[in-house]
């Protein structure tokens, strides 16, 4: 996780959102990403989907776990889903409940660590940049 969180400051400081995301395989990091939806000016650019991009062709996603700062959106869910990720790990789902249920409706085990460190760094986000965060999840 501290990986994913690391991923999450970057974005924060290429003037993007705080949300960052890490896979891992074998007990290695394969891929990381993070929000960079502002700085490509992309509407799909979240963080595990940058992740899974840079994470590249792999074949068979079933042996991986995902760590992401913050729980999964319906459009970040539904990657896990397709690619039969088998676990998700976030940071944190108090500032967005994102799609657990959905998730876990399609049986990937999901974890919240409930951090205070990803909390905290969303909660400064949401309330410097509202206008940034409605416009990611969807509520503008």
């Amino acid at each position: 996780m501290s990986a994913a969180i690391d991923e999450a400051r970057k974005g924060l400081s290429e003037g993007g959102i705080p949300i960052g995301s890490v896979l891992v395989k074998g007990g290695k990091i394969i891929g990381r990403g993070h929000n960079r939806r502002v700085q490509e000016e992309s509407p799909i650019l979240h963080a595990e989907i940058d992740c899974l991009r840079n994470a590249g062709r792999i074949g068979s996603f079933r042996d991986t776990t995902l760590y992401s700062t913050l729980m999964p959106c319906f459009l970040c869910a539904g990657a896990v889903v397709q690619f039969n990720i088998p676990k998700v790990v976030v940071g944190e789902c108090r500032t967005f409940a994102g799609a657990r249920e959905f998730m876990e409706s399609h049986g990937v085990q999901v974890v919240d660590m409930d951090l205070d460190e990803c909390v905290s760094m969303m909660e400064a986000f949401i309330a410097a940049r509202p206008d940034l965060w409605n416009e990611d999840i969807g509520t503008v």
